[in-house]
């Protein structure tokens, strides 16, 4: 078995369950998680990237994502190189979408078998592939998976249970995919461990239904206890503070910090604001360039708005909507074109001032 195992897995129950599976060998690895289209290269670019970095031997497993034609080629010659490097990297691909079946018939990594979720293609192969410390309660999991997913409505109970642990992943929407994508994902594989313990109770879809709203709330629950809302959002400023060292920017001699599609900018903006008082504005941009902007009595941010994109607002709650920006899976992306507009901008705008209105 190589050193480490770089998983990319889809965004829905089937996808995050298979990286559940996973969590009970014994090997390092490292999740990452995408939606179908730009997203899935941006993913396999950042997961090279770490591997080239790390200097290990690694494995590639990506499971309920097929890959195109195109991608499966640039994905084969980016590994082949890389082993020609005397690097020792190597791709297994397990999937059940149909629209993979011209790139598992040219690459032997490509495994396809439509009669099967990607969960139990998965826990199958684990089984017989790696070290695996299975619970007991393993097989039952996925084949409530392997029901919801594939649709099958004889299976009553597993279907109905897999409909709740459906809208479980997919109502797990507190922490932010690209922000904080090792939280994201180990949120959810959280909640699908606790959703574990019911599987075999009278009534289980609907004890788990019920369980929903505490499971999130223990999750992100400190010290005592308070909504939801409150505890996600002292969670999220709690995530924010942590990455100061690589999220804070500069304009004009004013300190501030950037966020990308954390949302909720009144609650998260100001909390952030009043926990690290060192900054003097903070601006979340949207996956589609809708900037967000909040201060507190240190600068007009409506007057950076105006500057940045045409926006405007109040001095200390502004938006506005950056011109061309490119969405981006990666936040290191994200920054250079934010960092670009600053440069650009500064050179050519006045001096920043916050004037209290009357």
């Amino acid at each position: 078995m190589k050193e480490t195992i770089h998983h990319l897995s889809h965004i829905d129950l089937d996808g995050y369950s298979c990286q559940f599976i996973m969590q009970y060998t014994p090997y390092e690895i490292t999740n990452y998680n995408a939606n179908y289209g730009a997203e899935v290269k941006s993913k396999l670019d950042l997961m090279l990237e770490n591997i080239k970095n790390n200097k290990k031997s690694a494995l590639i497993l990506i499971t309920d994502l097929n890959l195109t034609a195109d991608e499966s080629r640039w994905l084969n010659n980016e590994v082949r190189k890389m082993n020609d490097n005397k690097m020792d990297v190597q791709i297994t691909l397990l999937d059940h979408h149909g629209s993979g079946q011209e790139s598992a018939k040219k690459y032997d990594w490509y495994f396809l078998d439509e009669s099967r979720c990607a969960t139990k293609i998965m826990y199958d192969y684990t089984k017989e592939n790696f070290e695996f410390n299975e619970p007991k309660w393993m097989q039952k999991f996925v084949d409530v998976v392997n029901a919801v997913d594939l649709w099958k409505l004889d299976e009553v109970q597993n279907f109905e249970y897999g409909k709740v642990c459906m809208r479980l992943v997919n109502e797990t929407r507190e922490l932010n995919r690209v922000m904080f994508a090792t939280q994201d994902n180990h949120y959810k594989l959280s909640l699908l461990k606790e959703a574990t313990k019911y599987l075999d109770v009278e009534d289980a879809p609907i004890v788990l239904d019920d369980k929903i709203h505490t499971m999130k709330k223990e999750f992100f629950q400190i010290d005592k206890n308070n909504t939801l809302d409150n505890l996600s959002t002292n969670y999220v400023v709690k995530l924010l503070g942590d990455k100061r060292d690589t999220n804070t920017i500069y304009y004009k001699g004013y300190r501030g910090y950037l966020s990308y599609g954390v949302g909720n900018t009144s609650i998260v903006g100001n909390g952030f604001l009043v926990a690290y008082p060192e900054y003097d504005f903070i601006v979340d941009v949207s996956y589609r360039g809708a900037m967000s902007l909040r201060a507190n009595f240190k600068v007009s941010v409506a007057q950076i708005s105006k500057e940045w994109a045409n926006g405007g607002g109040h001095p200390n709650a502004a938006g506005g909507r950056i011109m061309g920006f490119k969405e981006q899976y990666r936040y290191d992306k994200v920054k250079q074109q934010i960092e670009a507009i600053i440069n650009d901008k500064e050179s050519r705008a006045g001096d920043l001032e916050y004037k209290k209105e009357d």
